[in-house]
C-alpha cells in the first residue's frame, strides 16, 4: 500500500489556505544585522531561489540538525513554494538579536494564502543556526485591530465586520464566542455544517477539537495525581510494565509525555496505512506507536508528538479500570456541563455534528480547482486521548470555567498543569497538554487543534478574565480568528 505523506506535514501546510487582496508597498524594510535577521535573509533567499539545492544547503548549513526532519524540511519548501512562488518582505512587527518576527506578502496572485507572520528564532550559541520557524496567518494590512482598550460594544462592531469580510468571500465557517468572566458578550455562528444540505452551523454546533482532546487528557492525569494514583515523575513501566518498546517503559515519565519531551513520535501515517475505519479504542491506537524508536532521550529536546498522549491514556484506563471515554465523560464532561462534548463515532449518526471541509488533497497539495471536499476519509474515525473529539464553543467556555473554579482539579493542580516547562518560541511555553503565552503582559493558557477541515481554539485570558473560543470546519481559519481577538483584548 502506498504510504501517504505525513500529517504533521500536511497540518503545517494548512496555515497557508487563505486568501487576501493584495496591498502595495513601496520599498521592503530593512532587515536588522542581527543573528536572527541574518538567518532571515538567508532563508528568504534559498526560499525565493525556488532551486532545491539551495533549499537543501539552508537546512544542512543555517538550520539546528534534528535527526530525521530533513525530508520534512525540505517537503515543506516543496509544497509551499509550489503554491504561493516565494515571498516578499513587507514588515518587521518585533526583533530581537535571537527572535525576529515579519509579516510576509505571497508573490504569486493565484496561491492559497496572501499574508503570513512568520517567526524564526536563532540558537544563542554560535554558529546561530534556526532553531526554531513558525508560521501562521497574518493580519491582512487594511483590516488590522483597532488602537486602544477597547469597550465591549466595540469590540463587537469589530468582530462582526471582521467576520462578515470572512464570509463574504468564504474563508470563515464556524462558530465564535467571547465572555468575561464567565459570561459570554459575544456569540455568531456562520457557514453550513453541512454543505449537502444546507444545514447551518449554530452556536451548539459540534466541531472536531483536532488536538485540543490533549487538555482533557491532561485534566485526567492531574486528577490521578491528586488521589495519589500516580506521579508526574513515574516511569512509565511502573505502570505499563509489559509495553512492546522497552526504551518507553524504563526511559520515559509521565512528565516527558505531558511535555512533548519523550523523543516519541507520531502515529498518523500507520493509522492511515491500516484499516483506521475500525479503530475506536485506546488500545487499538496504541498498536500503532510501538514501531519506531525514539527520536532522542527523553527530557533533552521538544517533539510535538500524538504518540505520548496515547501513553497516557493507556495511563489512565490501567490506573483506574475505566475506559478512557468513559472516564472523560463521568471525570471531566459531565461534572462540568459539557453535554455536547465527547469522542463521536463519525460513521455512526451524531445529531448537530459539522462536517469539516478541505481545500487540501491527502498529498498536502492544494486542490487545483478550488472547491472545498468534506474530509470524511481524511482523519480518525473516533478521537482519543491526543484529539479527534467534538465539542462547542459553549461546552469549551463551561470547560475554562470549571477549570477556574476548581470543579475538576484544586488550584494547585491548575496551577501545574498550565505553567509552561518548555519554551518554544518568544513568549510561548508548552506546559502539561496545555500551552502558557505571555502577550503584551497577559498571560494566556489553552490549546489548538487543526487538521484538513478542522480547526479550532481555546484560550483563556488569566490576567483579565476574558475567554476565547472559536470552532471551524474549514482549514487553519479558527487560528486566525483566534488571533485577530486576542490583538482586541491584550492591548
Amino acid at each position: 500500500m502506498q504510504k501517504r505523506p505525513s500529517w504533521m506535514v500536511i497540518f503545517c501546510i494548512l496555515v497557508f489556505i487563505f486568501l487576501f487582496s493584495t496591498v502595495v508597498q513601496s520599498s521592503a524594510p530593512e532587515i536588522p544585522n542581527t543573528p536572527s535577521g541574518k538567518l532571515l535573509a538567508l532563508l528568504l533567499d534559498a526560499f525565493n531561489s525556488g532551486e532545491e539545492e539551495k533549499w537543501e544547503s539552508f537546512i544542512k548549513d543555517h538550520w539546528k540538525e534534528k535527526e530525521g526532519a530533513f525530508e520534512g524540511r525540505l517537503n515543506f519548501f516543496r509544497m509551499v513554494y509550489s503554491d504561493i512562488g516565494g515571498a516578499e518582505l513587507y514588515r518587521i512587527e518585533n526583533s530581537e538579536d535571537y527572535s525576529i518576527s515579519v509579516l510576509l506578502q505571497a508573490k504569486n496572485p493565484e496561491g492559497t494564502f496572501e499574508w503570513v507572520n512568520l517567526i524564526l528564532n536563532a540558537d544563542t550559541l554560535p554558529p546561530h543556526k534556526t532553531d526554531l520557524l513558525s508560521l501562521r496567518p497574518g493580519e491582512e494590512p487594511g483590516f488590522e485591530a483597532p488602537e486602544g482598550k477597547l469597550t465591549q460594544e466595540e469590540m463587537v462592531d469589530f468582530m462582526d465586520r471582521y467576520l462578515e469580510h470572512l464570509v463574504s468571500t468564504d474563508r470563515f465557517s464556524g462558530t465564535v464566542l467571547i465572555a468575561k468572566d464567565g459570561v459570554p458578550f459575544y456569540t455568531r455562528a456562520y457557514g453550513l455544517a453541512c454543505k449537502r444540505y444546507d444545514i447551518p452551523n449554530k452556536l451548539d454546533t459540534k466541531f472536531n477539537l483536532g488536538s485540543m482532546n490533549k487538555m482533557f487528557t491532561g485534566v485526567a492525569i492531574m486528577q490521578l495525581v491528586e488521589q495519589g494514583k500516580i506521579s508526574v515523575d513515574d516511569l512509565v513501566g511502573k505502570h505499563l510494565p509489559d509495553l512492546p518498546r522497552k526504551e518507553i517503559a524504563e526511559k520515559v515519565t509521565i512528565h516527558h509525555l505531558l511535555t512533548h519531551t519523550s523523543g516519541m513520535q507520531d502515529y498518523w501515517d500507520e493509522m492511515f496505512d491500516a484499516p483506521f475505519w475500525e479503530i475506536k479504542t485506546v488500545d487499538q491506537l496504541a498498536e500503532l506507536i510501538f514501531d519506531d524508536t525514539l527520536l532522542f532521550e527523553p527530557g533533552t529536546d521538544f517533539h510535538y508528538s500524538n504518540s505520548g498522549p496515547i501513553v497516557l491514556g493507556m495511563i489512565i484506563e490501567k490506573v483506574t479500570g475505566e475506559d478512557y471515554y468513559d472516564y472523560v465523560r463521568e471525570h471531566i464532561s459531565l461534572p462540568a456541563g459539557m453535554v455536547n462534548t465527547d469522542c463521536y463515532e463519525i460513521d455512526t449518526p451524531v445529531p448537530n455534528l459539522a462536517i469539516g471541509y478541505t481545500k487540501v488533497n491527502y498529498d498536502g497539495t492544494r486542490n487545483p480547482d478550488g472547491k472545498w471536499r468534506n474530509n470524511l476519509f481524511m482523519h480518525a474515525v473516533k478521537g482519543g486521548p491526543a484529539g479527534g473529539g467534538f465539542s462547542t464553543v459553549e461546552d469549551l467556555l463551561k470547560f475554562d470555567i470549571a477549570l477556574r473554579n476548581n470543579k475538576l482539579i484544586t488550584k494547585e493542580s491548575f496551577d501545574l498543569l498550565t505553567t509552561g516547562k518548555t519554551e518554544r518560541g518568544p513568549g510561548t511555553m508548552y506546559a502539561y497538554l496545555f500551552q502558557d503565552r505571555k502577550v503584551n503582559g497577559q498571560r494566556i493558557v489553552g490549546h489548538g487543534g487543526g487538521a484538513p477541515g478542522i480547526n479550532a481554539n481555546l484560550d483563556m485570558y488569566l490576567d483579565s478574565g476574558y475567554t476565547a473560543a472559536v470552532m471551524a470546519n474549514y482549514d487553519q481559519v479558527a487560528d486566525m480568528v483566534a488571533r485577530k481577538i486576542e490583538k482586541l483584548l491584550v492591548q
